[in-house]
């Protein structure tokens, strides 16, 4: 009998402040996930990798649970 496949939750990702003035890594986390516009938003599957992009630039965004 084939496992059955986990239900991955989703994530809203929305960047709310500007990236002018942070530091470059952030800049770069940023722009990996995909995020150029100030109200520009992704969904995600919450997966480690993911989250923990979000964490480290997580005074630039805003999160919700979709």
């Amino acid at each position: 009998m084939p496992a059955k496949k986990k239900e991955v939750s989703k994530i809203k990702v929305t960047l709310v402040k500007s990236t002018i003035a942070i530091l470059p890594e952030h800049k770069k986390v940023v722009e990996a996930l995909g995020l150029k516009k100030i109200r520009s938003y992704k969904i995600f599957d919450a997966t480690p990798s993911i989250l923990g992009m979000v964490d480290k630039v997580k005074y630039l965004l805003k999160v919700e649970e979709c």
